[in-house]
């Protein structure tokens, strides 16, 4: 190789290396921007409509450059991160494809077109879809229940869309932050009439709070739940209509 290659070729490495922005802040800009927190707290929407695209295409290229070798070498916290927020931002990406003709994330359909493993972007060295990154990758490899109140599916139903990017330093507490809003929204957790009445989210992905019975207990204040008791539970309907600034969902 021409020894005059060999200087700007390492300098380019070195740049790749050091370039992907753990701060995630070109996505954080974005939230700040464009998320209004609602319900004191409790539940949000995203502005589809004022969304930047350039901007979001260009950090989602960011996160498709980074490659599977140099992910594996993070801590847990910033793999973690990452993953959330390339779900959360791919979710917003494909809301964008059919914007503002889309009243759901089904509208691109259940079977042809399921936008959950339609594999529309590229990660970690290959195709993915939003499954692969939710089912094949965060609960399997770090087992963690907070991890379905930060993954957002552009859907009312869904725990909210957080205001801000989520980053290693503070991970943790943005997770438990997540919960606890999650669990304290009346409208889709709540102790009523005897019964405890929970998102579908506690059925369809039973396993991950297992023991389930253990896990209300341990968040009874949150629920508004008598301590020491099992009630019933009831699994409320999903609201899978646009989490939209514009939407006229009732809460």
């Amino acid at each position: 190789m021409d020894a005059r290659l060999i200087l700007p070729l390492l300098l380019w490495a070195s740049t790749a290396v050091a370039a992907f922005d753990h701060s995630h802040a070109a996505w954080d800009t974005l939230l700040k921007r464009h998320v209004a927190v609602l319900d004191g707290g409790t539940a949000s929407r995203l502005d589809y409509g004022r969304l930047e695209r350039q901007a979001l295409k260009a950090y989602l290229e960011n996160l498709s450059g980074v490659a599977a070798g140099e992910f594996d070498r993070w801590s847990r916290a910033e793999q973690m991160a990452f993953l959330i927020n390339a779900y959360n931002a791919f979710t917003a990406e494909k809301i964008l494809m059919r914007y503002p003709d889309i009243r759901s994330i089904w509208d691109f359909g259940r079977v042809f077109g399921n936008p959950f493993r339609d594999r529309f972007f590229v990660l970690l060295g290959g195709p993915k879809s939003l499954d692969d990154l939710e089912h094949g990758i965060l609960r399997k490899a770090y087992r963690d229940p907070r991890i379905h109140f930060a993954v957002n599916c552009a859907s009312v139903g869904c725990p909210m869309l957080r205001e801000e990017a989520y980053v290693a330093a503070r991970l943790e507490r943005q997770l438990d932050q997540q919960a606890e809003r999650f669990l304290s929204d009346r409208s889709r957790n709540r102790f009523r009439d005897g019964r405890l009445e929970v998102s579908k989210i506690f059925d369809w992905f039973k396993e991950d709070f297992e023991p389930r019975e253990l896990y209300f207990r341990r968040h009874a204040r949150i629920l508004g739940l008598p301590p020491d008791t099992s009630p019933p539970l009831v699994f409320l309907d999903y609201d899978w209509s646009l989490n939209d600034s514009r939407s006229s969902s009732p809460r």
